[in-house]
């Protein structure tokens, strides 16, 4: 059975998924409430899959998505409006509430993702980013509001995330 990490803010939902999937054979589950937590146990026990909610009281889940390693992988569970705010291409989505079916589909897609380790993200290209929001956050802008607007920036050049980062470093 594969390890999958459910985090969710509240603790109920997570109680819930963890038993449908340990129930049936789906996986091994590590349950987490915050971000930071998911980050830790990740590179502890190099979990490469994580089923979350939208958002942890420490930061989204998309950002939580950056800083993750390149052999781990997201599911976002939570209401169609706000996996519509989730933009990066590479994070699963399941609108809730789904049947028990849906669940365990969504996880079996989020684990076969795990057996064929597309490539993510490289280490420069993260680091790129980061360094693009770090110069966003000298003027005024919190690590949330930067990545958005690296984001917006990408969609409206039509560009990959990193490519905005270089841009913002170039520019400014």
């Amino acid at each position: 059975m594969e390890k999958v990490i459910v985090a969710f803010a509240g603790p109920q939902n997570g109680k819930r998924i963890r038993e449908i999937l340990e129930r049936s054979g789906t996986a091994t589950c590590l349950l987490c409430t915050s971000a930071d937590q998911v980050r830790r146990t990740v590179h502890e026990q190099q979990v490469p899959a994580v089923v979350c909610g939208y958002k942890f009281a420490d930061g989204p889940a998309e950002l939580l998505y950056e800083d993750l390693p390149s052999f781990c992988h997201m599911l976002i569970v939570a209401s169609q409006s706000l996996l519509d705010l989730v933009q990066n291409p590479d994070i699963l989505r399941l609108s809730a509430p789904a049947s028990r079916s849906e669940l365990l589909g969504a996880v079996e897609d989020l684990l076969s993702q795990v057996r064929a380790q597309p490539l993510r993200r490289s280490e420069t290209e993260r680091e790129l980013i980061a360094r693009a929001k770090a110069r966003l956050m000298t003027e005024g802008l919190t690590e949330e509001e930067a990545h958005r607007a690296l984001q917006k920036k990408s969609m409206a050049a039509g560009v990959k995330l990193a490519q905005a980062a270089r841009m913002v470093l170039a520019y400014r």
